[in-house]
C-alpha cells in the first residue's frame, strides 16, 4: 500500500495551532488542502495565517516565491463539511473531548467517499473510542503530530482496535512521503512518547517532594549529567504545567490509576495556584523581567584524594577510572568480582547509584549516572547524616579534579538520573512486551519526540541488560508502593541475560 495520491485533496478539520500546522505539512508535500472550522470565519483566518508563514519562509530563503504562490493556490477554506466530499484524507484536530470528536466523525462519514481515510490528531484520547462512532472504523487511524508540526519530524501512527492494517499502512506511508518520520503504535494510553516519558517528569518531582534537591539543581543534573536537552522543571514550564499535568492525569486514569503513573501533588498545587509556567509568567521558576534565575547547588572547592582503590570495574561508570588516571590521581586496583565501588583514602566508599541509600551503609557516598562521564560537566553526589565529612570532601574533590561541578543532594535512593533512566527503560520494555511498538520505533520516538539523548533500548544496551532491573528492584524494596516494581518484561530480560552468562 502506497502513500496517498498528491493530486487528491486533504482536509483538516479544526484550525487551531495543530490544525494549521498539519495543513501546512500536507500543503508543502503538494496536496490540495481544504480547511474547515465550525466557527464561521476561522478557516479563512487560518488560511491567511498559513499564507503569512509561507511568506516568512520565502523571506528566509527556505521557500521560493513560486512554490509559495503554488501552495497558496492549493489552499482552500471550506464553509461546510460537504465541501470535503472528494478528499482522500480528513484529519480532525478539534477540541480534546470524546463527544465532540465522535459527533464530528459521524457527520464526516455521511459526507466523504468510502475510500477516504479518516484520522485524528488526538494526543490523549483513545483512538479506538473515537473511531467507535464510525460505521466503518477500519478506515480510522491516529496521526499524532508534534507541535510545531511543520518543524518536528515525528508522527505516531496509531492503530485503534478496529483499524484495518491497510489503513494504518496508508497513513504510515503518507506521513513518510510528507517528509516525516512515522512510528507505528497500538492504541494505548499516551501512545509511545506520552506513555514512556512520564518518569522523566515524575521522578524529578518525586526527588523534589522528598526535599532531596531543589528544581534548579535537579534540572542542572538532568542536563549536565544525564545529557537531556532540558530539565523536567524548565520543560514543564515551557509546555505549561496545566497541559503537562493533564496528560499525566489522563494516562494515569486510562491505566486504571496505575501507581507507576501517579500525578505529582506538588505539580497539582502549582496548577491550582495559577503558576502555569512561561505563559503565566511564573511556574517552577519566575519569568518576570527582573527575576533572578536560581542557581543549582554547587559544592565549594575541595582537595582531591591522593589515590583511590578500585574494587571492581564500576560497571556503567567504568570510564571514570580512565578519567581519574588522566587527572593524575593514582588508581589502585583490587580483584573484586562483585565490587563496583571506589575506596577513598579516609576509608569511605564511593559507589554508583544502585537504588539503595547511603544511610544503610557505613560511610558511603553515592554518585549519579551520567550519559557520558567524560563529557558530563556536573555530577550529583548523595550522602547521609552518618557519612564522615572527610569522605564527602574527598568524593567532591575527586570529581572536581575531573573538571566537574558537583551538586550534593539528599540521601535519595536511585538519585536523579539513574532512577529516571531505569524507569524509562522499564516502561519501554513493558511496552514492547505488550505489543505497543517495536524497540526501534520506541527509540526513534523518544529521540525525536522529546529529544532524549538516547532511546530507552540504547540506554539499556549501554548500561547492561540487568542494570535497570537491579536498581528498580532495590528501589521497590525501599518504596513498596508498586511505583518502582520492575515489570515482568524487564525481569525476563534481565534473567535471560543472567542465564546466558551462567550466573544465578
Amino acid at each position: 500500500m502506497t502513500a496517498l495520491d498528491l493530486s487528491r485533496p486533504v482536509a483538516v478539520v479544526g484550525t487551531g495551532t495543530m490544525g494549521q500546522g498539519i495543513a501546512q505539512v500536507a500543503l508543502a508535500a503538494g496536496h490540495p488542502v481544504r480547511l474547515y472550522d465550525a466557527v464561521p470565519g476561522r478557516a479563512r483566518e487560518a488560511a491567511e495565517a498559513i499564507g503569512a508563514r509561507l511568506d516568512r519562509l520565502v523571506a528566509k530563503d527556505r521557500l521560493t516565491a513560486a512554490d509559495r504562490d503554488a501552495a497558496r493556490a492549493r489552499l482552500t477554506p471550506a464553509d461546510s463539511l460537504a465541501e470535503l466530499s472528494d478528499c482522500t484524507l480528513v484529519v480532525e484536530a478539534v477540541l480534546e473531548r470524546l463527544d465532540v470528536k465522535q459527533k464530528l466523525l459521524r457527520e464526516l462519514e455521511d459526507v466523504v467517499a468510502d475510500d477516504c481515510l479518516i484520522a485524528t490528531n488526538t494526543s490523549s484520547l483513545s483512538v479506538t473510542a473515537i473511531g467507535g462512532a464510525l460505521v466503518n472504523p477500519g478506515r480510522f487511524v491516529g496521526l499524532h503530530f508534534f507541535n510545531p508540526a511543520p518543524l518536528l519530524p515525528l508522527v505516531e501512527v496509531v492503530s485503534g482496535f478496529a483499524t484495518d492494517v491497510t489503513s494504518a499502512t496508508r497513513a504510515y506511508e503518507t506521513a513518510r512521503a510528507w517528509g516525516k518520520t512515522p512510528v507505528a503504535c497500538a492504541d494505548t494510553p499516551g501512545f509511545i512518547v506520552n506513555r514512556i516519558a512520564r518518569p522523566f517528569y515524575a521522578e524529578a518531582f518525586a526527588v523534589y517532594e522528598a526535599q532531596a534537591a531543589d528544581p534548579a539543581t535537579i534540572d542542572a543534573v538532568l542536563r549536565e549529567s544525564g545529557g537531556f536537552r532540558m530539565g523536567a522543571f524548565e520543560l514543564t514550564d515551557l509546555i505549561g504545567q496545566d497541559v503537562n499535568e493533564s496528560v499525566t492525569h489522563s494516562v494515569w486514569q486510562a491505566f486504571f490509576q496505575d501507581v507507576r503513573f501517579t500525578p505529582s501533588l506538588a505539580q497539582r498545587r502549582l496548577v491550582e495556584s495559577g503558576r502555569l509556567g512561561r505563559k503565566s509568567g511564573h511556574g517552577w521558576y519566575d519569568y518576570a523581567e527582573d527575576a533572578e534565575r536560581p542557581e543549582p547547588h554547587t559544592a565549594e572547592k575541595e582537595r582531591p584524594p591522593a589515590y583511590v582503590v578500585a574494587e571492581g570495574g564500576l560497571g556503567p561508570a567504568a570510564e571514570l577510572l580512565t578519567l581519574v588516571r588522566e587527572a593524575g590521581i593514582e588508581v589502585r586496583e583490587e580483584d573484586e568480582d562483585s565490587g563496583t565501588r571506589l575506596v577513598l583514602p579516609s576509608g569511605g566508599q564511593l559507589a554508583l547509584a544502585d537504588g539503595q541509600t547511603s544511610v544503610e551503609f557505613r560511610d558511603v557516598v553515592y554518585f549519579d549516572l551520567a550519559l557520558d562521564y567524560r563529557k558530563a560537566t556536573r555530577i550529583a553526589l548523595s550522602s547521609s547524616q552518618d557519612t564522615a565529612p572527610q569522605t564527602l570532601a574527598e568524593a567532591i574533590g575527586l570529581f572536581q579534579a575531573l573538571g566537574k561541578e558537583v551538586s550534593v543532594i539528599g540521601d535519595i535512593p536511585g538519585m536523579i538520573v539513574a532512577r529516571t533512566v531505569a524507569r524509562i527503560v522499564d516502561l519501554a520494555h513493558d511496552a514492547v512486551a505488550k505489543g505497543v511498538a517495536t524497540e526501534e520505533d520506541i527509540d526513534t520516538a523518544m529521540r525525536l519526540g522529546v529529544n532524549y539523548p538516547l532511546g530507552p533500548f540504547e540506554w539499556s544496551r549501554r548500561l547492561g541488560r540487568g542494570w535497570a532491573y537491579d536498581l528498580l528492584d532495590d528501589l521497590h524494596l525501599r518504596d513498596p508502593s508498586g511505583r518502582y516494581a520492575p515489570s515482568l518484561a524487564l525481569y525476563r530480560h534481565a534473567y535471560a541475560t543472567d542465564k546466558r552468562e551462567g550466573t544465578s
